[in-house]
């Protein structure tokens, strides 16, 4: 968080538009306008705020299988009866709140799959706290998938995030030796982005 405040405002303005409390509003998920649970519990309500260049929550679940079986049988009331608890719920395909809130629970980050969270960066790894978490993600899964699955799934996810690293790690080290070889030129200010607190480029 502390990293991501001290950018410039154009960066962080879709930031601090949910980010104020958010969890102390009930119209963050429940719209003021139809204060509903059914409508609560559409994977849109989340779109609101988990979309967008600074983390794509929506577009990697909106393009997912479980985001492809949502948007297909979305409005087909046997495969989604959105007017049951979540408790109660038996979805064909999981929605964003079925697995974060599974059970009704109203805090969200309670099942959070950040990375991070779960322990995926390497300096994490092996701590009790992170394995409780990972354990917890499993669980969620196994409600449809079996335990094997999900783990083989989470350990592709821990190799994708260190093979990451490791390229990230290597772009940068590029990068400085070409300006310590001289060859680094700033961006051309047709090119730049304006720094000055909008996200606008000429």
């Amino acid at each position: 968080c502390a990293w991501s405040i001290e950018r410039p405002p154009g960066d962080t303005a879709g930031c601090t538009f949910c980010h104020t409390s958010s969890e102390e509003r009930c119209s963050t998920c429940h719209q003021r306008h139809q204060f509903d649970p059914a409508v609560a519990r559409h994977s849109e309500q989340c779109k609101a705020c988990h979309w967008g260049k600074d983390h794509k929550d929506w577009e990697a679940y909106d393009i997912s299988i479980h985001g492809v079986v949502y948007q297909v049988n979305k409005w087909n009331p046997t495969e989604f009866d959105f007017s049951k608890k979540l408790s109660d719920a038996d979805y064909v395909g999981p929605t964003c709140q079925y697995c974060h809130m599974r059970g009704g629970h109203h805090n969200v980050q309670r099942l959070s799959t950040v990375y991070t969270s779960m322990g995926m960066s390497n300096a994490d790894r092996g701590a009790p706290l992170w394995k409780e978490k990972r354990d917890a993600w499993v669980s969620v899964c196994d409600d449809c998938h079996s335990p094997r699955f999900a783990r083989e799934n989470l350990q592709a996810m821990d190799e994708a995030c260190k093979d990451a690293g490791l390229k990230y790690t290597e772009t940068f080290k590029v990068a400085e030796n070409l300006m310590l070889d001289g060859m680094g030129e700033p961006m051309p200010k047709d090119l730049a982005p304006d720094w000055s607190g909008q996200h606008i480029w000429s």
